[in-house]
């Protein structure tokens, strides 16, 4: 989904309406695909390092992923790992980069975080 660049405005003034929604739209689907994004994510590195994803591990029962979700659990962690090490070149503490990169992995776009990617290749 394309999101029309905003016009510069002085800071007194709003960005237009259509502008506004749809970044409103955008945080919206990503809110909806946050957790199933965590959730395959954990599922595939228990599946990885136990060999299985059972009940006690996690919140719900026991299920292991199609291709699909193991697609999206890789990309998921990639971009997870993207904005960590971002947030690590630029002086946070590997901690609290881990935790922000949690929420801010689903709300970066594409843009955003090949921007991140290439700062980082460049370092």
């Amino acid at each position: 989904m394309k999101v029309k660049k905003a016009a510069v405005l002085p800071e007194s003034m709003l960005v237009d309406a259509d502008t506004h929604v749809e970044s409103f739209r955008q945080t919206r689907h990503n809110r909806r695909t946050e957790l199933v994004e965590d959730y395959v994510e954990l599922i595939a590195d228990l599946i990885t390092d136990r060999g299985e994803a059972r009940q006690v591990d996690m919140p719900y029962r026991g299920v292991f992923l199609t291709e699909a979700g193991l697609s999206l659990a890789g990309k998921s962690r990639e971009r997870h790992q993207i904005v960590e090490n971002f947030l690590c070149a630029l002086g946070i503490s590997p901690e609290t980069a881990r935790v922000d990169a949690e929420g801010i992995e689903h709300h970066v776009s594409l843009e955003t975080l090949n921007a991140f990617r290439d700062f980082l290749r460049k370092r």
